[in-house]
């Protein structure tokens, strides 16, 4: 469905999504890596729990919101990726409490 539109001479690099290594080009978004890569879920609704995604893929929904490197709320769409990334979908519920783990 979806396809690079980066020449094939950009550097690659890896990146882990959802627990699966991918290769990807450097300077692509997060959110163009997963498509890419067939994980298009971003996060869960926070009340009803269901999947959500990108929906405009240039900053302005807020739905492509991922957790990044242990960083939860990071938009998809904005961030580029970078060689040992993890990037994982956001499980932010009603009943999930904030810490200062990783701060």
């Amino acid at each position: 469905m979806f396809r690079s539109l980066r020449p094939k001479t950009a550097p690659e690099i890896t990146l882990s999504i959802n627990g699966h290594d991918i290769i990807a080009t450097a300077g692509q978004s997060v959110w163009s890596a997963m498509a890419l890569n067939g994980q298009t879920v971003t996060r869960r609704a926070a009340l009803s729990g269901e999947d959500r995604s990108a929906y405009c893929t240039m900053g302005v929904c807020f739905e492509c919101m991922v957790e990044i490197d242990g960083v939860p709320n990071q938009q998809a769409c904005m961030r580029q990726v970078s060689d040992g990334m993890k990037v994982s979908t956001q499980n932010i519920t009603e009943s999930s409490e904030a810490t200062n783990a990783g701060l």
